[in-house]
């Protein structure tokens, strides 16, 4: 069997007991000649695929998980079973085959990891000519005209030489009349408009309504730019406009890495000083770098592998070793240093035959203390290296990243954006986070394009001006930096970050793409640590590999920081890709029994639902993508569980209601009527459509989040008699609105202390309760805002609760 990134998984299968694991005949062990072929050192990814597999139910899922397996969150009910996806190589997916597992086709493969990295770089080509100069702007289009009750209105077009650059922004001021100086009438941001993917013009969204038909009109642009032009009157029959003012958006137009996203808040932060404030992280990453690493030998027995002090581009990359065939009879095992060059001298026999071994080599490379100064020396994978190694040339050692040096190998700097007119805590915070998988290239254009719309709508658009004055919004574009990093350049499928804990029987070369802890399971509450399901506390090349324990990583303590830094924060959405589900906690339960953690309470699991609906219908505005009811729900009831999950983090320690988006809707093909997954990096025209419509979803929590800061109503509730027969009647209650309810049955006043109304069971709905004679039933409601029902003070002495005698027939 050839040994793959995540070999170590599939030998450590190998050694469970019969008790445990099928019987596996495709899953020899290799003979110690037999060294497999590396998925990386090459540059390589060697077939690795993103593959369909189906099981039975949810324990197969489970037992997945249990063997390591790298799951996509994506679950489809199918016919005969579950759909899940999972990234293999071909090896691996014959491997789960053997096991009796149903592995099938591919849903995408290397050959559109290539498309989408040339594609990319084309890009960045055209923007960076574009960008070495100042634009040239040329007006299509300049006209003002009457309708709507002679209703004033302007219209301008312009297209920018830099256009295809998504950073580009015009802005239009005109005057109010001859002789008026330019900005009396008005000024606005003008719209890119895009289509099938390509630039075309910028443009207003709606023609912009004005009190004085304009003369002259000049347009800027943020590359330099700038022209004046005269404003005709458009001749022609007025047209209704829908809307009162422009609506910018679209502002993303290629794949972006993490250095290119945090300038680009940096700029905006720059740019908005009164309604920005850019927030640095407190625990700085890794960072994407390495170890510096060089391998000798084919077979088990023989190899050596050595690895840097030193980080790669800290002086690793600098190192060589050779090991060097003395050319005598009887010579010993010796190593020199010269400088930052390692040399081994072989030992022979009397014949002059090479009689050192792997072992050998290693204890006298860690043995001397020069070089140990430099590197160390390791056997392959545990072996015990007692074959005889060959006489090697120079070689240098490389941390093999690949990354332009536009890209820093230094520990990262998160930052987060944020915005708000008033940004003193005095607002209710909302928490928008993307990318804490590193392979979910979409999210964190998500993050740019909500706050890009936050900040060039704001002077415009009455709507976007409430949300920023009345909330207090943190973004975090890419929570993964080092790990999306990598993912960009070097190993497209990366899903964790890039701090390697392995141990020397792990971290050969061949393994450096099953390094790093996954983000998303490194959380606190319902961990792998706890018992729960989902993760991996034992494997550190497991893609949901927990870490070495709870909050380990930076990147998950950075985000706790950030909540408890600023308690004001009461609602977030963390976005993943991909399969359009819209989630909230739970997120995790343990294996056994499926005991799933503690249940939200039944106002806001109402309340969950309701919002679910108007922020899937903004999503579905964009283009007609509409989140399955099957996709919507808690995580543990429409995906699986995922033990230390950030969602569950922030809910259960701070209270703070927690969506969870994967864009990237499955797309339905009328022809063969069937859906067809888009995969993790689907080529950017269909990136960019899910980047504008999750945008849209987050503008609507944006929305949501504002009408509950600002919610001053008060709930109402009835009794709801659900059947009536001899000797029992059964009810519950409505509201008004998501709100809880707490009763009484024994005529006492209810208090936060009395029985809650519950939920009847998972999406089930409300609880019922039956009572066998006649009862009276005492009751109020709160909100999930706080407002309590008739301004009733529960600790307090009034009398002001609902009452309503239930009777039994």
């Amino acid at each position: 069997m050839r040994r793959t990134r995540r070999a170590g998984r599939w030998l450590a299968l190998l050694a469970l007991p019969l008790a445990l694991a099928f019987s596996a005949p495709g899953l020899a062990v290799p003979p110690d000649d037999a060294v497999p072929p590396t998925r990386s050192s090459s540059g390589e990814q060697n077939g690795v695929g993103l593959m369909r597999i189906v099981v039975a139910d949810k324990s197969g899922i489970d037992r997945l998980n249990e063997l390591g397996v790298d799951l996509a969150e994506y679950v489809k009910p199918v016919d005969n079973g579950i759909e899940v996806h999972a990234i293999l190589s071909p090896e691996e997916s014959q491997a789960l085959r053997d096991q009796g597992f149903d592995v099938q086709d591919a849903i995408s493969d290397q050959s559109d990891y290539a498309e989408n990295v040339a594609e990319r770089s084309a890009t960045m080509r055209a923007l960076a000519a574009v960008a070495a100069s100042t634009d040239t702007l040329t007006v299509l289009r300049s006209e003002w005209f009457s309708s709507l009750d002679n209703q004033l209105f302007l219209n301008i077009e312009v297209k920018s030489s830099a256009g295809t650059d998504s950073t580009t922004v015009l802005t239009a001021s005109w005057d109010s009349g001859p002789g008026t100086e330019i900005g009396s009438g008005g000024t606005a941001t003008m719209s890119r408009f895009t289509d099938a993917g390509q630039y075309m013009y910028h443009r207003f969204s709606n023609p912009v309504a004005i009190d004085a038909a304009p003369s002259k009109a000049t347009i800027t642009s943020s590359k330099g730019g700038s022209v004046t032009v005269d404003v005709a009157k458009w001749l022609g029959s007025p047209r209704k406009v829908t809307g009162e003012h422009p609506y910018v958006s679209d502002f993303v137009d290629h794949y972006m890495d993490p250095t290119e996203i945090t300038a680009r808040f940096t700029g905006l932060a720059a740019e908005f000083p009164k309604l920005t404030q850019l927030i640095d992280m407190p625990y700085q990453t890794n960072g994407y770098r390495r170890q510096a690493q060089a391998q000798f030998g084919t077979a088990s027995a023989s190899i050596v592998y050595v690895s840097s002090k030193a980080y790669g581009s800290a002086g690793g990359n600098d190192l060589t070793v050779s090991l060097v065939n003395p050319g005598a009879a009887n010579a010993p095992l010796t190593v020199g240093v010269a400088g930052t060059n390692v040399t081994v001298s072989l030992a022979t026999n009397g014949a002059g035959t090479i009689t050192t071994t792997a072992a050998q080599v290693v204890a006298a490379v860690n043995g001397n203390a020069d070089a140990a100064k430099l590197l160390t020396a390791s056997t392959y994978r545990g072996n015990a290296g007692a074959g005889v190694v060959a006489a090697a040339g120079v070689t240098r050692l490389t941390d093999n990243l690949k990354a332009p040096a536009s890209v820093s190998r230094d520990p990262f700097q998160m930052k987060v954006l944020r915005i708000g007119k008033h940004r003193d805590g005095s607002k209710v915070g909302v928490f928008l986070y993307c990318q804490e998988h590193a392979r979910e290239w979409v999210t964190p254009l998500v993050c740019v394009e909500s706050a890009e719309r936050l900040l060039r709508n704001y002077a415009k658009d009455p709507n976007t001006r409430k949300i920023v004055d009345d909330l207090d919004i943190f973004i975090l574009p890419v929570v993964n930096p080092d790990g999306a990093h990598y993912s960009m350049y070097d190993y497209n499928m990366q899903r964790r970050n890039m701090t390697n804990y392995c141990p020397a029987s792990s971290a050969d070369p061949a393994n450096r793409n099953a390094w790093g802890v996954d983000i998303n399971r490194n959380f606190s509450v319902g961990s792998v640590f706890d018992g729960y399901n989902g993760a991996s506390a034992t494997s550190c090349t497991s893609d949901t590999y927990a870490g070495p324990s709870e909050l380990s990583e930076p990147e998950a303590r950075n985000e706790v920081w950030l909540v408890d830094t600023f308690p004001n924060i009461k609602l977030s959405m963390n976005t993943h890709s991909y399969g359009g589900y819209f989630m909230w906690p739970p997120g995790a339960y343990k294996t056994a029994g499926r005991e799933v953690l503690p249940r939200v309470d039944q106002g806001t699991e109402a309340y969950f639902w309701t919002s679910s609906d108007y922020i899937l219908s903004r999503v579905q505005e964009y283009r007609g993508t509409a989140i399955w009811p099957g996709r919507t729900g808690p995580v543990t009831d429409v995906l699986y569980s995922a033990a230390g999950n950030s969602a569950d983090e922030h809910w259960y320690n701070r209270g703070i209601i927690g969506w969870d988006f994967e864009v990237g809707a499955d797309i339905y093909n009328p022809t063969t009527k069937r859906f067809t997954a888009v995969g993790f990096q689907p080529p950017f025209a269909e990136g960019h459509e899910e980047a504008m419509e999750f945008a849209n979803g987050n503008i609507a929590i944006l929305e949501v989040a504002r009408a509950y800061a600002t919610d001053k109503i008060q709930p109402t509730s009835t009794v709801q008699i659900v059947k009536q027969e001899p000797g029992a009647t059964t009810f519950t209650f409505s509201t008004s609105e998501p709100a809880n309810v707490y009763y009484t049955t024994d005529g006492s006043r209810p208090t936060y202390d009395s029985p809650k109304l519950a939920l009847a069971g998972m999406r089930e709905g409300n609880q019922t309760i039956t009572v066998n004679g006649s009862t009276t039933v005492n009751w109020f409601s709160i909100d999930i805002a706080g407002n309590v029902e008739s301004n009733y003070k529960p600790d307090g002495n009034g009398k002001n609760y609902n009452k309503q005698k239930i009777t039994v027939q």
